[in-house]
C-alpha cells in the first residue's frame, strides 16, 4: 500500500506539473498579446534609497527617485521670471508635493529664452530660497532645472565669468556671450524658433561654454537634475562631433558638481529619440526622458492607449552601457511625460500619424479628460508600463501649461480655497506611489 501511494502520489504530482506547464504557457500566450509581442513582466523589485555621494548614484537609488518623480514645471520661478504665464496658488503646491511623497521634481525651474534672467540677481536668488524651504522638510528632494535648444541674441547681456572660461582650459577674455559663435556653420536651425532665435549648435565651444555657465548657475542654488532638452538635435553637426561635445558639457558639468552640488552630484537627462547617447560603450546620460507617445483609440471618443512602437515611442528602446555612475545596464531607465507642443490645426480629432491625441498635446488632452478618466488613465499607463519595460517610470503631472484649455496651466492638486484651479489627481498619484 506504501509503495502504491507512492507511485499514485508520483502519478498525481506528473501530472501537476504538466498542467502547471499548460497554464503557464496559456498565460505567457495572454501576456505576449497584451505586451505587443512581449512577454508581460514586473518591474524587479529594488531597495528604495535617496541615498548618494561624489557623482555615483547607484541604480537602486536613481529607480528610486525616477519612480517618485513629478513634473512641476516652474516651481522654482517667481514673478517677473515666468515663462509661461501667471503661476497662483503655489503654497499649495507645496502642500501637495509632501502630501503625494515626492521626491524629484522635475522641470522645476528653466528660462525659455529669456537669458537675462541669469544676470538679475533675484532670478536664482528667489529660487534659492524655495529650494531650501522644501529641503528644510525633506532634504532628499531633488529639484530639476532644464536647458533647452534655444538661444537668442539676449545672451549678449550675459557676461562671460572668467571661471567658465578656465573650466574649458581656455585664455580668460573680458566679453559676454556671442550668440553668432552658437550657431551652425552650416546654417541648420537658424531662426529656428524666430528672426534671432536659433537651436544652439553644440559643438561649437560658446554653445558648450553657454550650457556650462547656466548648468552652474543652477547647481549653486542647490539643483541636482538638469534637463538638457533636445540634446540630439542640438548635436545637429554633419561633420559628426556631437556626442563628443555633449561629453565634454557633463564631463566639466559633473565636475564642477563634485565640488559645488549639495551632495557632489547632479543627475543629467535629456529627450533622446534613439533611446540614449554612448560612446565606446559608455552612456553620457543618467536616464533617458521622452513624452509619452499616446496612441488615439480610434471609434472611442478621447480615450488613447500606450503601445510599443507607436511612432517614434521609447518602450523598449532604451540602449545599454556604463552609466556615468560605473553601473552598466542592457537598457537605462527612463521616464516618460505628458508633454507640451501646442495645438494642432484639427482639435478633436485623430490622427494616427501625428504627435497629437485627438488634436492636442498630450497634457492638454489629458486636462480636457474628466477627473475619472485621468485617474484610470494614470493608474493604466503605470501599470502598462511597468508590464511591458520595468526600466520606464512614468513622471507624473503636477504642473504643466496646456493650450486650449480653461486656466492654460494643468494643476493636480486637489481642488479647494487654496487651489481652486486644482483638477483633483493629488490622490491617486499617492495612491499609485504607494501601491
Amino acid at each position: 500500500m506504501k509503495r502504491l501511494r507512492e507511485i499514485t502520489g508520483g502519478m498525481w504530482m506528473k501530472k501537476m506539473i504538466v498542467k502547471g506547464f499548460i497554464l503557464a504557457a496559456v498565460l505567457l500566450g495572454a501576456c505576449s498579446k497584451s505586451g505587443e509581442g512581449t512577454v508581460s513582466k514586473t518591474r524587479p523589485h529594488f531597495e528604495r534609497n535617496y541615498t548618494f555621494s561624489d557623482g555615483n548614484v547607484p541604480r537602486n537609488v536613481l529607480e528610486s527617485y525616477l519612480s517618485r518623480a513629478i513634473l512641476q514645471a516652474e516651481y522654482l520661478n517667481t514673478e517677473g521670471f515666468y515663462n509661461d504665464g501667471v503661476y497662483p496658488y503655489k503654497a499649495d503646491d507645496f502642500r501637495m508635493l509632501k502630501e503625494v511623497g515626492a521626491k524629484f521634481i522635475g522641470r522645476a525651474i528653466y528660462s525659455w529664452d529669456i537669458p537675462e534672467a541669469f544676470v538679475n540677481p533675484a532670478f536664482l536668488a528667489n529660487a534659492k530660497e524655495r529650494v531650501e524651504q522644501m529641503h528644510a522638510y525633506d532634504p532628499e528632494v531633488i529639484f530639476q532645472a532644464c536647458l533647452f535648444e534655444i538661444v537668442s541674441t539676449k545672451v549678449a547681456q550675459i557676461p562671460v565669468p572668467d571661471w567658465v572660461f578656465e573650466a574649458f582650459d581656455l585664455p580668460v577674455e573680458v566679453r559676454n556671450f556671442d550668440y553668432t559663435q552658437m550657431l551652425n556653420e552650416e546654417g541648420k536651425f537658424i531662426n529656428h524658433w524666430r528672426e534671432g532665435a536659433s537651436v544652439p549648435d553644440i559643438t561649437r565651444i560658446e554653445s558648450q561654454l553657454f550650457f556650462y555657465f547656466m548648468a552652474a548657475s543652477y547647481i549653486d542654488i542647490g539643483i541636482e537634475a538638469l534637463h538638457f532638452g533636445q540634446v540630439e538635435l542640438m548635436a545637429m553637426n554633419s561633420n559628426g562631433g556631437g556626442p563628443e561635445a555633449w561629453d565634454t558639457v557633463l564631463k566639466n558639468v559633473r565636475e564642477y558638481a563634485q565640488a559645488h552640488a549639495r551632495r557632489g552630484t547632479v543627475l543629467c537627462d535629456g529627450h533622446m529619440g534613439s533611446g540614449g547617447m554612448v560612446i565606446d560603450g559608455r552612456l553620457l546620460f543618467d536616464f533617458v526622458s521622452f513624452p509619452m507617445r499616446i496612441k488615439e483609440i480610434i471609434g472611442d471618443p478621447q480615450k488613447g492607449e500606450l503601445k510599443k512602437f507607436h511612432l517614434d515611442a521609447i518602450y523598449g528602446r532604451t540602449k545599454g552601457g556604463i552609466t556615468p555612475s560605473g553601473w552598466s545596464c542592457d537598457q537605462v531607465p527612463y521616464i516618460v511625460e505628458l508633454d507640451n507642443f501646442g495645438i494642432s490645426d484639427h482639435p478633436g480629432t485623430p490622427n494616427l500619424n501625428d504627435h497629437f491625441v485627438w488634436g492636442f498635446d498630450e497634457i492638454s488632452w489629458f486636462a480636457k479628460q474628466p477627473e475619472a478618466y485621468r485617474n484610470e488613465f494614470l493608474q493604466y499607463a503605470d501599470g502598462w508600463i511597468e508590464r511591458v519595460d520595468p526600466n520606464g517610470f512614468i513622471q507624473m503631472p503636477g504642473s504643466r501649461v496646456t493650450t486650449g484649455t480653461e486656466g492654460n496651466r494643468y494643476r493636480a492638486n486637489a481642488p479647494s480655497d487654496s487651489c481652486p484651479l486644482g483638477m483633483g489627481q493629488e490622490q491617486i498619484i499617492k495612491t499609485i506611489w504607494n501601491q
